[in-house]
């Protein structure tokens, strides 16, 4: 069990059987009276926030979450495909659940799958990945247009700015908290 001092950012409780995530926190402590700590909390399944105030006697339950290591298969559709790497057993998890995690997802790739009694719930991606760059148009040496960068596509399809030296075929590692190209990988 939690207590409202235990709450912060990102904490995982459980509330009417749903696990919510705190998004924003913020404590204070008026001259009489309880300490009030005002939360953002967003459901895991569905998404929807909403704000709530807490008092410092209120208690929560841990939010009942499994994390384990899976390998992301294939997607039909909408519907994209994990193995647990131990056990085998696969999963499917729908497109919305993984919309910030797509655009870098590659076949035979390892990630943590979020679980909530059993059920995928979301994926945590690594920070960094390791992409090929499929389409990159040639840079004209002596452009002096202000722009130090050039938009490239990489084997996902995912389209980022890169600087003017990379090409097609080359693998470049992208932060996957921004989307931003970091540096070609090490071969």
């Amino acid at each position: 069990m939690y207590t409202s001092s235990d709450l912060r950012k990102g904490l995982k409780i459980e509330i009417d059987g749903a696990p919510y995530i705190i998004t924003k926190f913020e404590f204070s402590k008026p001259g009489k009276g309880q300490s009030l700590y005002r939360c953002r909390l967003k459901n895991m399944i569905s998404g929807n926030a909403f704000d709530k105030t807490y008092r410092s006697n209120d208690k929560f339950k841990k939010a009942p979450l499994d994390e384990r290591k899976m390998q992301y298969l294939y997607n039909q559709g909408d519907e994209f495909n994990f193995m647990d790497t131990e056990s085998y057993e696969q999963f499917i998890i729908h497109r919305e659940k993984l919309e910030d995690s797509i655009p870098y997802l590659v076949d035979n790739m390892d990630v943590e799958v979020l679980l909530f009694d059993g059920n995928p719930i979301g994926v945590t991606m690594a920070n960094f990945v390791e992409l090929t760059v499929t389409k990159a148009d040639p840079w004209a040496k002596g452009d002096t247009s202000g722009t130090d960068t050039k938009p490239v596509t990489v084997e996902t399809g995912y389209e980022l700015q890169v600087p003017p030296f990379i090409e097609e075929g080359e693998v470049i590692q992208i932060d996957t908290r921004t989307g931003a190209y970091l540096t070609r990988a090490k071969k």
